[in-house]
């Protein structure tokens, strides 16, 4: 039986809904301020992190912040900002650029200067032309060496330098199943957080002589399902995710105690609102933190469901053990 190639077609509501959101993105002044900012943020969402932190205290700007990690982080806008909190972002671009050699010809005329004009029946001339000829030869085989003592592949050289010129503080750590691009500054992990085998990395990366147990000062998660357009799924899903950031925090963030302040320890995580959420809030979040905030930034689109629970000063209780 033969077949008849068939063209996909998008049916006219799927249609207007595309529409709509090319049209929203056009007027967002948030996508406008992304694309024209110097910092260049990967991601939209590094302005709801930039506001949530002004708003609430300055979390990430306490001196004795010194580890942050940053769960379902891809792309790595919010590891950007704690990289630019940090004092890391000399340049927030992740892509550092390559040394440029001169050409051989602009060093030679820089070190010989101007080649001098010659008249062809001028026997001085046409000496002079050929030594000018010789020199060019000979810069440009020098210049050639040169390249190839540098070269570097991998632009391994380039990095150093380019990290070393913008050394900051502390410690961040980016994990997501994606793939993240590199951050100056962020160490990346690409697993599933929830896996044993990311904690132990995990807390070799941030163990110092300040914090010999690895934990993190802040735990970050923007983290949320794909929507599915099923009401309950989608609930269900933000739930999930909430229980498994909570889990994580659990074993992996340093109590207030021990870092001197009441709104010390902090989690900030992204859930869609719904009277489950609320109750995993007064269930899970209030009795383990001193200080627990709802925060929808203007930043977030009015007509999203999201928000995000500030919990600050982590004090677990015997039900969080």
């Amino acid at each position: 039986m033969a077949f008849r190639q068939s063209f996909i077609t998008l049916s006219q509501k799927s249609k207007s809904k595309s529409a709509s959101w090319a049209s929203r993105q056009i007027r967002d002044p948030y996508v406008k301020k992304r694309l024209v900012d110097p910092a260049a943020y990967r991601a939209r969402s590094a302005f709801k992190l930039l506001e949530i932190n002004s708003e609430s205290n300055g979390f990430l700007d306490y001196p004795d912040v010194s580890s942050v990690v940053d769960l379902g982080a891809a792309p790595g806008g919010w590891s950007q900002v704690v990289a630019e909190k940090f004092g890391w972002s000399g340049t927030t671009s992740s892509i550092m650029p390559l040394k440029r050699y001169a050409s051989w010809e602009e060093q030679a005329a820089a070190t010989e200067g101007p080649e001098p004009e010659t008249d062809p029946v001028d026997e001085e001339e046409s000496l002079k032309e050929k030594k000018i000829k010789k020199r060019v030869k000979l810069a440009r085989k020098k210049v050639v060496q040169q390249e190839l003592d540098h070269f570097d592949p991998l632009n391994i050289d380039d990095v150093e330098e380019n990290l070393s010129r913008v050394q900051g503080r502390g410690t961040i750590v980016a994990v997501d199943l994606l793939k993240i691009e590199p951050i100056p500054g962020v160490k990346t992990i690409q697993a599933d957080f929830l896996e044993h085998s990311t904690t132990l990395l995990l807390k070799d990366m941030l163990r110092t002589q300040v914090n010999p147990d690895g934990k993190a000062d802040v735990i970050l998660s923007d983290m949320a399902a794909n929507v599915s357009g099923n009401n309950i799924h989608d609930i269900q899903s933000s739930l999930e995710i909430c229980e498994a950031v909570f889990e994580f925090a659990r074993w992996n963030l340093r109590p207030a105690q021990e870092i001197g302040r009441r709104r010390g320890g902090v989690l900030l995580m992204k859930f869609f609102a719904h009277p489950l959420l609320e109750r995993f809030r007064d269930e899970r979040l209030k009795p383990n933190f001193n200080f627990v905030t709802y925060i929808k930034p203007d930043s977030s689109r009015a007509t999203s469901r999201e928000g995000y629970f500030l919990c600050q000063g982590w004090r677990p209780t015997v039900a969080a053990t």
